[in-house]
């Protein structure tokens, strides 16, 4: 007795006549082909440029810390700020001890003159606990101190300061600007910082002066909003709730409303998720659109091959056979497709986070996701013509010219 340990073609065989039948396809399987690559590219890029923009704001949230309280006044009725002689931060520090520094905000806009240069600048008035608030660094010079109380000092914001500077005569420590007709003496220049959607406040481009001082330009100067510090031991949700019931007793019930880093952030990665799953359901689309040309293509070798396919099911080829073959090619395809798109999704991704500044932070399940919808999508739409394939008849398909 004679026993086979294989009948029908050997699966490199399979492999190659595939490879081989994609080629002489030719302009169609490269049609079919870019969409594949752009389905799958699109799903990686998106994927891991949405997950370098949650990184990136993830990471300039958690580098001002959590324990950080920022208080601001809604309008109400005839009022819409808060007078700065009903806000005492020695009185709110000796209620509340948890809070380590606390700086009223008063935010202003005014018209900077120096020599030709005009420059319009938001007038910023707080006290020295903002710099510790905010870890703020200087370029030159110093920032306010509880010494400067009602004098003519301003700390420029490094983005006002650039405006400012002529050619070869730089804004420095010890020049004068004429604000609101008075002439304050520039102590310091602040260094660039990083922007915080949490803050009220852009000090690159604000001028500081303190806050008292604010009544030589003001008749009634009010307080916008209060940055607060809080001790690294302290529950930031609990002081926020002390903070509101104590500010309310304070303005008499006005209404008060505290925010903290850790509730943006929550909602940060939430609709960073959301984000995520929207662009993973693009790059989808585009893959289904991609997976139609597929079927399209294997179709329309299915048309040319009918005498083919016959004529090797009537010399002992199974229906099996023919039908591996097909799924073969789709596969093939598809892992090209799905090849090609990792490389041009993960060069997209780096050169736009090079382009937005951000470093590059690959999402783990974007390659893979990728890669395996693609061949999923290649599995799938070339499923149906390799089962046509497969159930043709021998008489039938020799009999067509």
């Amino acid at each position: 007795m004679i026993h086979l340990e294989h009948y029908g073609p050997l699966p490199r065989q399979v492999l190659a006549e595939a490879i081989a039948n994609l080629w002489l396809a030719g302009r169609r399987t490269w049609l079919s082909l870019l969409g594949l690559v752009v389905g799958s590219g699109s799903i990686i890029a998106l994927l891991n440029i949405g997950n370098s923009a949650q990184a990136e704001a993830l990471r300039s949230f958690q580098a001002m810390g959590t324990d950080m309280l920022v208080v601001s006044f809604p309008p109400s009725g005839k009022t819409s700020r808060t007078p700065t002689t009903t806000l005492d931060p020695a009185t709110l520090r000796n209620a509340l001890p948890h809070l380590i520094d606390i700086a009223p905000v008063s935010l202003y806009s005014t018209r900077l003159r120096r020599s030709a240069i005009e420059v319009d600048s938001a007038l910023l008035g707080t006290t020295g606990d903002l710099a510790a608030a905010l870890d703020l660094q200087m370029r030159d010079g110093r920032f306010l101190s509880v010494f400067d109380r009602r004098e003519t000092f301003a700390v420029v914001g490094a983005e006002v300061a650039r405006q400012l500077s002529e050619q070869g005569r730089p804004l420095r420590p010890g020049d004068q600007l004429p604000i609101e007709g008075y002439l304050f003496d520039v102590i310091g220049i602040a260094a660039r910082q990083p922007n915080n959607p949490l803050l009220p406040l852009d000090i690159n481009h604000s001028i500081v002066i303190p806050v008292h001082s604010l009544r030589r330009l003001f008749s009634e100067p009010k307080i916008d909003s209060l940055i607060i510090r809080i001790a690294p031991d302290a529950d930031p949700h609990a002081m926020a709730q002390a903070l509101k019931v104590r500010l309310r007793a304070l303005l008499r019930g006005r209404d008060v409303e505290v925010r903290i880093p850790q509730q943006l952030l929550d909602g940060l990665k939430r609709q960073a998720a959301t984000f995520s799953r929207l662009l993973a359901g693009l790059g989808g689309i585009v893959l289904l659109v991609a997976g139609v040309g597929v079927m399209n293509v294997m179709l329309m070798n299915l048309a040319e091959r009918r005498r083919e396919i016959g004529l090797r099911l009537a010399l002992g080829a199974r229906p099996r056979d023919i039908r591996d073959a097909f799924l073969c090619e789709a596969l093939c395809m598809s892992l090209l497709g799905a090849l090609l798109g990792a490389v041009l999704g993960s060069l997209v991704a780096l050169i736009f986070s090079h382009l937005a500044g951000w470093s590059l932070h690959l999402a783990p399940e974007a390659l893979l996701l990728g890669i395996g919808s693609s061949l999923l999508t290649g599995l799938f739409f070339g499923l149906h013509p390799a089962l046509k394939a497969s159930r043709l008849q021998p008489v039938e398909a020799l009999r067509d010219d």
